[in-house]
């Protein structure tokens, strides 16, 4: 594909077949399987989640995102006792608290989650509401929230929900969906990895749903990132320069570090609003590796892993896939490309 013209949304499909589509997690954390694209050469292997430490080398630094996912769905009624179902979005620094909301709301209502009221204070439209809150929002999740699987799943969250849709490390609360690509990872392969010689570092990048909706443009250049509060630590920014210098690879674990190291890279800046818009095109300055799960048709996570891997070469990965019947999306499989 040429990247000398506009670029259309439409370019970025592939045909996903609904029985791929992972509505649960595997039975064993960490037993998923794995692809390995080799992004020069094009050379795709199969492999398993649990063997990653086979692809990566000493001196190499695999970089998490330890963000927390809220309960964010929280069940709230009106003064009348009607129903309304709230998603509590990221928080936003300087900005007010807001929900996505179903079912009809107004200006000036007030909602009650258990015995803490919610006043709408603005409807900002698409389904978002400002709202205030007695308890900060993050907090009320904890106590009254539900695991926010996305919609695609079709089913309510249960009670293994609660455990497979937080990465084992979680620990900064603030997302409003999980960093995906983590969620496969275990504590024994962390270890295994470091054994090696892999070092590993943190990051935070509270995820909003802005990350898995659709592109609503025609062309790709025309969207609108939306913006995630992030948080780059000193002692990450020094193992990157130590491996960069040392000649081993940096390896993004999801495309939330993605997005937070190559916005880095760019402005130089470690902490604020990521908005970073990553599709074909892009020129990496930080990553020499990324793992991820496989992305929906047309979705910005699948432009940034096209932007890195070569759509040509992600096309090609994704027909094997589908045809040697990988799992997709949030509880599926995985995909090493390096």
């Amino acid at each position: 594909m040429s990247y000398n013209r506009y670029m259309l949304v439409s370019e970025f499909d592939y045909e996903l077949p609904e029985g791929l589509i992972a509505a649960r997690p595997s039975g064993v954390r960490g037993s998923s399987r794995l692809l390995v694209l080799d992004r020069r050469s094009g050379e795709l292997k199969d492999s398993l989640y649990a063997n990653l430490a086979d692809w990566l080398e000493p001196g190499d630094l695999l970089v998490l995102n330890d963000t927390r996912v809220m309960r964010a769905r929280l069940a709230a009624r009106l003064a009348d006792g009607r129903k309304r179902e709230l998603v509590v979005l990221e928080k936003h620094e300087g900005e007010p608290e807001r929900v996505m909301y179903r079912g009809k709301l107004r200006e000036g209502d007030k909602l009650m989650v258990g015995d803490t009221e919610i006043a709408v204070r603005k409807i900002l439209g698409n389904g978002i509401a400002e709202v205030d809150s007695v308890v900060p929002l993050v907090e009320l999740t904890e106590k009254a929230g539900e695991v926010p699987l996305p919609p695609y799943m079709r089913r309510e969250a249960d009670a293994a929900d609660i455990e497979r849709y937080q990465t084992v490390w979680a620990k900064t609360v603030g997302s409003a969906a999980a960093p995906t690509a983590s969620l496969n990872m275990t504590k024994e392969l962390l270890e295994k990895l470091r054994k090696k010689g892999v070092r590993i570092e943190y990051l935070t990048l509270h995820v909003g749903l802005g990350t898995f909706l659709p592109m609503r443009t025609e062309k790709v250049e025309d969207h609108r990132m939306h913006s995630e509060w992030f948080d780059l630590p000193e002692r990450t920014v020094a193992e990157i320069h130590n491996t960069q210098t040392e000649g081993g690879r940096v390896i993004a674990l999801g495309t939330t570090v993605a997005r937070t190291l190559e916005y880095w890279g760019k402005t130089g800046k470690t902490h604020g609003e990521d908005d970073i818009f990553i599709y074909p095109g892009f020129e990496f300055k930080v990553l020499d590796g990324l793992i991820t799960n496989f992305h929906a048709p047309g979705s910005t996570v699948l432009m940034l892993t096209a932007a890195f891997a070569g759509w040509d070469n992600l096309e090609k990965a994704y027909a094997h896939a589908v045809r040697n019947a990988y799992a997709f999306l949030s509880y599926g499989d995985s995909m090493l490309t390096c």
